[in-house]
């Protein structure tokens, strides 16, 4: 796939998918619930497809309509031993949730991924649930990883690694563990998990204890049915933000975004950096944050970000990058270790992409520092993604500004927004 630049602005209404982090719970909690769910604006992708078919395999019944997902649910002990492994493809966030899951079920399990997914560290996840007496074998500390189904001991866990995957592994394994249990995290992470346990009736405590985050289920209770709509990504939405404010004459409106604040620092870090952004008719929708917004086109400016945003908005640092090689002073962006461990090496990935396309950029440690250049002289436009979707993403929006870029492996941008190029080129970008 070839990024052109294009002569014209980023403009219109773009179609941006369900959040990908609230589908992957939207069928893990209606599968393990009581009565029937009704979830719309899903997000249909491969990530959150391979969960689907995982309950699916594990005797949940659930009919896709084109505009509803159906769940029928019949409460925390009614999952069956699937017939075969469960391969879950590039999807981190489904390896992890179900790990926990699966550890406190009455069943064996297998789970497995793809080439990327398999390099991924795992142990992260075994670790603090064998402190729940969990029966978990990493292959190496990835996958594949063997679950030896018993019932768990209630614990108080104090998470090391910031990570919602990690938390929400161990809320899961808390549902169906006898007695109170307790995380205790020193980070924000993204709360989703807690708040839909919450909507759906568990019992479930959240308290603080001074700049610690305390949350407590008592397990054992069935959770209740409750109809979903899916707020639009934030995550996906970065790349049409960014893409319009480096273009002139651009002008994007966007529908039903979701903001919750244990992730928008993509946005506290844009509007630093001076992005023109109007937000419109917030609310509340399914207890999270939502609103529309316009973006246009913005003389952005450089901006150092200390290590706390990462835990706001990991993900969106590729496309964060790209907007800070067209601002007009510096940035660096500190503390970015976790990028080493995602879909890819992401934060190698950004500094060679950035290289090749003439920014001046370099990797201190876990900090990026990239510095602007008016003029870009592109020492090799092929862009390197490793099977990452947001790297594509991202590249494919540079390519806007000094393409022609090739992206390499773009059919990994299916992962998680298969719509992605038809959304792009209907708002003015050219993608061949």
């Amino acid at each position: 796939m070839i990024s052109h630049k294009i002569d014209h602005g980023i403009n219109g209404c773009p179609i941006i998918p369900g959040d990908k982090s609230i589908s992957h719970r939207a069928i893990i909690i209606p599968s393990i619930s009581n009565g029937v769910t009704e979830i719309t604006n899903i997000l249909k992708s491969e990530d959150v497809n391979n969960t689907l078919e995982a309950f699916k395999e594990m005797g949940v019944k659930i009919i896709d309509n084109e505009d509803k997902l159906i769940i029928y649910g019949n409460g925390l002990k009614s999952l069956k031993k699937p017939k075969k492994e469960i391969y879950l493809g590039n999807s981190g966030t489904s390896a992890r949730l179900l790990t926990g899951l699966l550890a406190a079920q009455n069943f064996d399990t297998k789970i497995t991924g793809d080439k990327s997914l398999s390099k991924r560290p795992m142990n992260r996840i075994a670790d603090p649930l064998s402190a729940m007496k969990a029966e978990i074998f990493t292959s190496n500390g990835s996958l594949p990883i063997e679950i030896k189904g018993k019932q768990l001991e209630s614990s108080n866990i104090e998470i090391s690694i910031p990570s919602a995957q990690i938390k929400s592994a161990l809320l899961f394994a808390f549902l169906n563990t006898n007695g109170k249990s307790t995380i205790t995290e020193s980070k924000v992470t993204r709360d989703h998990t807690e708040i839909m346990l919450k909507a759906f009736g568990a019992d479930i405590d959240i308290d603080s204890k001074g700049r610690k985050k305390l949350i407590t289920i008592n397990g054992l209770k069935e959770l209740k049915a409750k109809n979903i709509d899916v707020p639009c990504d934030l995550s996906s939405s970065a790349f049409f933000i960014v893409a319009a404010l480096i273009n002139k004459n651009s002008k994007i409106t966007l529908k039903n975004i979701n903001i919750n604040p244990t992730r928008n620092g993509l946005l506290l870090a844009l509007e630093k950096m001076g992005a023109r952004i109007n937000y419109l008719n917030r609310r509340i929708s399914n207890d999270e944050n939502v609103c529309d917004m316009e973006i246009s086109s913005s003389n952005l400016k450089g901006c150092e970000l200390d290590n706390s945003f990462a835990d706001l908005m990991i993900d969106e640092y590729p496309i964060l990058s790209v907007a800070a090689a067209f601002a007009d002073s510096p940035s660096i962006f500190r503390g970015l270790k976790e990028l080493r461990v995602k879909e890819s090496d992401r934060l190698n990935l950004i500094y060679l992409n950035l290289l090749n396309c003439g920014v001046d950029c370099n990797i201190i440690e876990d900090d990026l520092i990239i510095n602007p250049s008016k003029k870009f002289e592109i020492k090799n436009n092929n862009i390197r993604t490793d099977y990452d979707h947001r790297i594509a993403m991202s590249f494919c929006v540079m390519g806007t500004k000094i393409g022609p870029l090739k992206i390499n492996d773009a059919e990994s941008i299916n992962t998680s927004f298969p719509s992605f190029i038809n959304e792009f080129k209907s708002v003015g970008g050219k993608i061949i």
